[in-house]
């Protein structure tokens, strides 16, 4: 009989920013069984579908195993040795012939602690200033509104569950992402603990999503119309005479400012545009008012949108003005083991400017959208290397035509990615990484913005296979080759675990204290941290920064002027059981009815001649796709609902299981013109659309 031995090891999900704790079955270097660990003082035993999915990751059967390199349409194994110094000399080449590259960092990244602390090196030896990252079609509007207010960017205001009595949710839906931009495992429980002692969920969200469904009250708003709401609330505040920001007082820097810029505006127009009543606004201003523990918290569905940080920029002062900045209940800053903030620099904006389109930089980024045009344009710094990791952005970033056919002008693309997917079937060279129970875990990033303060360090299961590199290594030495090459000499790379335990002894614990903890150590509840966590120069909270006062007076009255405008507008959504594009090859996530599809409300159905069922051919300027549609009164009139993640049929993908299912994507319809100008942020959000029946599209092609 075969010889078993079975091992139980505890590990944190990796997937998403819930950070989980996960207690794992193997059998040599089989997953057995995957369950969630009680013993996890932030998590409580809490797995969702993707956890168990970690199976699958690592046994994935269309995997690459070793570096590849495309010779037309086919691929050839390559040793690494061999394919790095092919990058590097080829690299090197169209350095000298005056080529610039580009850098595109996709989200996973931000998981992986020790891969992040290597793409500076990687950044140096391309030689590039800016980068182009998932933060400028998720997060960056977010970053950009702490780095004006705060003086950080990675200063991040983090409802406290635990201690509200009424959590007010703008365009998020933490019951299917595990919570974002804030790390809250087991959100749905949280929920029921807080509803239970009194408190309440508003939700405010185009669609009745899974939290909606949850909620107190869920209120529709037109996509995009957020800031409108927003300053209609402040300005029902003020009527009322709820504006009472206590103790913050003193470090209100530009309040005046911003009222006098507030009320510029009539709370009428602003409820026009947003599709509310007035008396429900001077309802909700008066519950955030009324002096109880209150956290308002926006997310993707406000980030994503044509005026992301001016919706971020009034979230935080409606938290202000009712006094719930760092209050217990309210929202609060961290105190984490690593401090991210206090050990990086504030942040940045406008300090160089993309080559084709003039965008600022913003945290030292250019915005996601403007890379098919840099790789596309001709004349002095045109994009001609390029090296993604851990991304998709065919699949992520607005209008993916575009840019996937821009790749097809690249003499050199390298993909760190372990499958051959939409976009890293363009490259020439894929070099990719082991499975992830061959590495590290610690959430860098993601503990300084958790509902509480805790650390706990994953070790690796075991050592990756003969011939397999962890991520962190692979874009080191893709680094050391490319600056060889070029005759550049960079220091070798620092152990992550030795950078760590650095970081956390900055902290006044080490990687052993954490390491001897491993269910996860839990630092407490967060505390009252301002005016000392402030990174401005006068410890004060800048109220009224110039660009955002010039963007809400300018811009965005243009706008309401406009409003509402005709016509149907498409939204996202994700799922419990997907995480952007890179789990549709899970089998376990995979199963199930069908998840592309599109919602549509009974009005438009109607209007449009379209079933319940019937595939859909959705139009935008950037492209058209089909899905077939659900119709639901879920979601509100004039505005359809298409997921993102999906569109894994192009031609060359070898994802075997995405194949059977590979739906439309979401981002062949979003347009490149969309985009909030202060950080750049594509608007995924509103993007107009037309409809219609497939079949009557099908039968006017055939009679013409």
């Amino acid at each position: 009989m075969p010889k078993h031995d079975h091992t139980w090891h505890t590990r944190t999900c990796h997937i998403c920013e819930a950070n989980c704790g996960l207690l794992i079955e193997t059998d040599g270097r089989r997953v057995v069984s995957i369950r969630g660990d009680s013993d996890d003082p932030i998590s409580r035993g809490h797995i969702c579908p993707k956890g168990n999915a970690i199976a699958d990751l690592e046994a994935d059967p269309d995997r690459l195993i070793s570096p590849m390199k495309r010779v037309g349409e086919d691929w050839v194994a390559l040793n690494w040795e061999t394919a790095l110094a092919e990058i590097g000399a080829k690299f090197a080449a169209i350095r000298a012939a005056g080529g610039a590259a580009a850098l595109y960092v996709g989200n996973p990244t931000a998981h992986d602690f020790a891969l992040g602390m290597q793409t500076g090196a990687l950044k140096k030896a391309l030689g590039v200033r800016g980068v182009y990252s998932a933060s400028t079609v998720d997060q960056m509007p977010h970053q950009l509104a702490q780095y004006f207010l705060y003086g950080h960017n990675a200063l991040f205001p983090i409802p406290d569950i635990e201690r509200t009595q009424h959590l007010v949710i703008l365009g998020g839906n933490p019951l299917a992402s595990n919570g974002s931009v804030w790390t809250v495992p087991d959100v749905k429980r949280r929920i029921a603990e807080m509803q239970a002692r009194g408190g309440r969920l508003t939700v405010i969200d185009p669609r009745r999503s899974e939290t909606a469904g949850i909620a107190d009250a869920h209120h529709f708003i037109r996509p995009g119309s957020d800031p409108a709401l927003l300053a209609a609330l402040l300005l029902a505040l003020d009527d009322a005479g709820l504006v009472k920001p206590g103790r913050l007082a003193p470090m209100l820097e530009g309040w005046d400012e911003a009222w006098a810029a507030l009320r510029q505006f009539t709370i009428t127009d602003l409820a026009r545009a947003c599709g509310w009543d007035v008396a429900a606004i001077q309802t909700l201003a008066a519950e955030l008012g009324n002096g109880q523990p209150t956290a308002v918290y926006g997310r993707i569905g406000v980030s994503t949108a044509p005026f992301g940080t001016l919706a971020h920029w009034l979230i935080n002062l409606l938290n202000i003005a009712t006094g719930n900045l760092d209050r217990e209940g309210g929202v609060m800053f961290s105190s984490p083991a690593v401090d991210v903030a206090g050990s990086s620099g504030p942040g940045s904006r406008g300090r160089f400017f993309s080559r084709v389109s003039g965008h600022p930089e913003v945290m030292g980024e250019f915005p996601a959208v403007s890379l098919a045009e840099e790789i596309s344009t001709p004349g002095e710094g045109q994009v001609k290397a390029l090296v993604v990791i851990a991304g998709n952005p065919v699949l992520s970033v607005p209008d993916g035509g575009a840019l996937d056919a821009a790749l097809d002008g690249l003499e050199l693309m390298v993909s760190i990615d372990p499958m051959i997917t939409a976009t890293s079937r363009k490259a020439h060279y894929i070099l990719p990484p082991c499975p992830p129970l061959a590495k590290d875990h610690y959430p860098l990033l993601l503990a300084p913005i958790a509902f509480r303060n805790f650390a706990k360090f994953s070790p690796s299961l075991w050592e990756p296979l003969e011939g397999q590199k962890r991520d962190w290594e692979v874009v080191a030495e893709l680094a050391q080759a490319l600056a060889a090459a070029q005759g550049i000499n960079l220091p070798p790379p620092v152990q992550p675990r030795e950078q760590l335990d650095r970081m956390l002894q900055k902290g006044g614990r080490s990687l052993a204290e954490v390491m001897a903890h491993p269910h996860g150590l839990d630092l407490g509840p967060h505390v009252p941290r301002l005016p000392e966590r402030l990174f401005t120069p006068g410890k004060t909270i800048r109220c009224a920064p110039e660009p955002v006062i010039d963007d809400f007076t300018g811009r965005f009255a243009a706008w309401l002027k406009t409003q509402p405008e005709p016509g149907l507008v498409l939204i996202g959504r994700r799922h419990i059981r997907s995480n952007n594009s890179w789990l549709g090859n899970a089998p376990r996530l995979a199963k199930g009815p069908d998840k592309c599809i599109v919602l549509i409300n009974p009005e438009d159905a109607a209007e449009h001649g379209i079933g319940d069922g019937a595939l859909v051919q959705i139009s935008s300027a950037a492209g058209t796709v089909e899905a077939p549609a659900r119709v639901t009164d879920e979601i509100m009139a004039g505005v359809i609902s298409l997921p993102h993640g999906f569109g894994h049929a192009r031609p060359g993908v070898r994802q075997s299981v995405a194949a059977l299912r590979p739906g439309v994507s979401h981002n062949d319809l979003a347009l490149r013109s969309r985009l909030d100008v202060l950080s750049g942020t594509a608007a995924l959000v509103g993007t107009p659309v037309r409809i219609s029946p497939a079949f009557a599209v099908a039968a006017e092609a055939a009679s013409g």
